[in-house]
This record gives C-alpha cells, sequence and structure tokens, in this order.
C-alpha cells in the first residue's frame, strides 16, 4: 500500500510539474505583449524627450542670440559715452592749453614792457 501511496504521490507531482511547465509556456506570450507594449512606451517616451531637447535648445539658442544683441547693445553705448567723454576731455583740455598760451603772452608781453620801462630809466 506504501508503494500505491509513493505511486500516486509521484504521478501527481508529475502531473502538477507538467501543469507548471504549461502555464510558463503560455507566460513568454504575455511577456511578449507586455515587452512590445514597453518597447512602444519607451519610443514614445524617447521621442518626447528628443522634442523636449529640441524646444529647450531652441529656446536656449534663442536666449542666447537675446544676451548677444543685448551685449553688443550695451558696448556700443559704452563706446559712444566713452568717445563723447574723451571729446569733452579733449575739448577742455585744449581750451586750457589756449588760456595758458594767452596768460603766457599776456605775460611776457607784460614782462617786456617791465624791461623795456627798465632800461629807460
Amino acid at each position: 500500500m506504501k508503494k500505491q501511496i509513493l505511486s500516486l504521490a509521484v504521478i501527481a507531482l508529475l502531473a502538477f510539474a507538467v501543469q507548471s511547465c504549461e502555464k510558463k509556456e503560455n507566460k513568454p506570450a504575455e511577456d511578449e505583449l507586455t515587452l512590445g507594449n514597453k518597447v512602444d512606451s519607451l519610443t514614445s517616451d524617447i521621442e518626447e524627450v528628443k522634442d523636449t531637447a529640441v524646444s529647450k535648445a531652441e529656446s536656449a539658442a534663442t536666449k542666447a542670440k537675446d544676451a548677444t544683441e543685448k551685449a553688443a547693445n550695451d558696448v556700443k553705448d559704452a563706446t559712444k559715452k566713452a568717445a563723447e567723454d574723451v571729446k569733452d576731455a579733449t575739448k577742455k583740455g585744449a581750451e586750457k592749453v589756449e588760456n595758458a598760451a594767452k596768460a603766457a603772452k599776456d605775460g611776457t608781453v607784460k614782462t617786456a614792457k617791465e624791461v623795456n620801462e627798465a632800461l629807460k630809466k
């Protein structure tokens, strides 16, 4: 009787093993479907990321262009102001030199007159 019980137990285990194997054979089809869905999902995600990256790159390029234009305008304005400042400083310097020359001329003439008067005495 023990042998019969053991035989039945072995048969039951074999039957269970066969059923388990049959179920595993069905799962790959489900996995492939799930894998296919995952591939489709990943493909969609990659396209979205690519589109987002392109948008961000375009936005960055626009910002860089705007910043470059602003910097160019700032340099242009600064150069113009510096040129005006140099012009004003040069004009003031020229006026001072001219005034100094006049003063020197007047001083020389005055001194020459004094020398002449001193010589006459």
